[in-house]
């Protein structure tokens, strides 16, 4: 008699699309309230926003938006398509200006200039996984505000899945952007 082998069943773990993602949405498969974010054909629970990061966004779109003027759009916790897999929603990103303001189809890549996340309970998850989509996404310079280290971390020259170069910015500072040159902020405005 032959020897069988018992094995036992091992998950597999297939991707979801983006387009998939959506239907899921369309058909319910979430609740409303959830914040999720597609990244890397996995969906994540986001933690809910507490009021100084939530303050430090209002305060980060609204200084951007009087930098930036006509020139770009500035979108606050909207989602930007990365690839076939991946659709987070940063803090804040930068976009190109577009008179449509994205009526038909969210910004691609491509469309954003610079994006920036706040964390107060994310930030390895922010700087790891999300950080590199956006430099494998080619997203030329994005900020990690890192709540509970009090610093502005800016990375920026996108290689392969990381950034090749950073710079940390703390209190009595200005955080700078290495690829918008009106952008100068103070990090104790941003930090609050």
């Amino acid at each position: 008699m032959q020897n069988l082998a018992v094995n036992n069943p091992t998950p597999r773990h297939v991707p979801i699309t983006v387009e998939v993602y959506h239907l899921m949405a369309e058909r319910g498969a979430f609740h409303p309230d959830e914040r999720l974010e597609l990244i890397g054909g996995k969906i994540f629970d986001m933690s809910p926003i507490g009021s100084l990061h939530a303050r430090c966004v209002t305060f980060l779109t609204s200084a951007l938006i009087r930098i930036v003027g006509d020139s770009s759009i500035v979108t606050s916790q909207n989602p930007i398509l990365l690839d076939d897999e991946s659709e987070p929603q940063p803090d804040v990103a930068i976009i190109n200006f577009r008179e449509d303001y994205y009526k038909n189809a969210l910004p691609a890549a491509a469309d954003v200039k610079l994006l920036i996340e706040v964390a107060d309970t994310s930030v390895e998850f922010d700087r790891g996984v999300k950080f590199s989509r956006y430099a494998a996404a080619r997203i030329p310079e994005a900020w990690l505000v890192d709540l509970i280290n009090d610093r502005v971390e800016v990375h920026y020259a996108p290689k392969d899945e990381a950034y090749s170069r950073s710079k940390t910015f703390q209190r009595g500072e200005n955080a700078v952007s290495e690829t918008i040159p009106s952008i100068e902020i103070p990090v104790e405005d941003v930090l609050g």
